[in-house]
């Protein structure tokens, strides 16, 4: 009963900061940018390991790896930086982050948050390259990281300027407000990992934009509550979907896949912005 009160204030807060965005002469302009390489997919069955009930037969899904750049006025935020540029498997990036960044003319320094949403090296292979930037990571996915014995299947090492003092983390128990306007909403979502979070861009002409993470991985998973057979914990995961589509329903927002290219495709090709 608790964790059900827990959540249902989580979407109510949520609801609140976002509605209490006001756009007008002097609000700080937001854009939302999907970069184009941040990982090399490719088609791939997904009825083994994306359906603990194995619902999909003989389905092939394209995969990508995506990550995003958010701008807050002056301000920059990372969400996600993708594979290494070492990973290995065909799964590399062709640019590096920033690279593509220099196109943009953003530099490193220049990203003031990185907000991860979850362990995995998919979403981590790059964030080493910002060391000046505070991290905000769900507090479970942090407790993984910092761990003195990191488990299998987290991707601590890119951390290490974090983990020994020289950066700032800021380990999210629950939702966190970035810039305190409700435009930038870094979600609870629980289930892939012990602290996934997702994130809610509100944007004055495209509207409400929300990055799930790996919350869901394709469109099918998604709509059929598909969880798949790595995941932590299958309560918190349907709890996360069903969130994450309420959530969608009451603030009429898109919502990105980040693993499936049709719904990345939503959002302008590299180098435009959504706006």
């Amino acid at each position: 009963m608790l964790r059900k009160i827990a959540y249902l204030m989580l979407v109510v807060s949520a609801g609140a900061l976002v509605g209490t965005t006001v756009w007008g002469q002097g609000a700080p302009e937001v854009t939302l940018t999907r970069l184009g390489d941040c990982g090399t997919g490719s088609p791939r069955m997904v009825n083994d390991r994306f359906s603990d009930t194995y619902a999909y037969g003989d389905l092939k899904v394209e995969f990508v790896f995506s990550c995003y750049l958010i701008k807050h006025g002056s301000d920059y935020m990372m969400w996600d930086t993708g594979q290494a540029m070492t990973a290995v498997g065909g799964v590399a990036p062709k640019v590096s982050v920033v690279d593509q960044l220099k196109k943009l003319n953003v530099t490193p320094e220049q990203i003031k948050y990185v907000g991860i949403s979850h362990y995995h090296g998919d979403h981590t292979g790059q964030i080493d390259s910002f060391p000046g930037a505070t991290v905000m990571i769900g507090k479970g996915d942090w407790d993984a990281i910092s761990s003195p014995k990191p488990a299998g299947g987290v991707n601590f090492k890119p951390f290490a300027h974090w983990l020994t003092g020289g950066g700032k983390v800021e380990p999210l128990p629950g939702d966190k407000d970035v810039f305190n306007d409700g435009t930038v909403i870094i979600l609870n979502t629980p289930g892939h990992t012990p602290g996934h979070h997702s994130v809610m861009v509100k944007l004055q002409d495209k509207g409400s934009v929300i990055l799930v993470g790996d919350a869901a991985h394709f469109r099918e998973n998604y709509e059929s509550n598909g969880v798949p057979t790595f995941n932590v914990s299958r309560a918190d995961t349907l709890a996360s979907m069903d969130r994450i589509k309420k959530l969608a329903s009451v603030h009429r927002a898109t919502v990105i896949i980040q693993h499936d290219a049709r719904d990345v495709g939503k959002l302008p090709a590299f180098p435009a912005a959504a706006k």
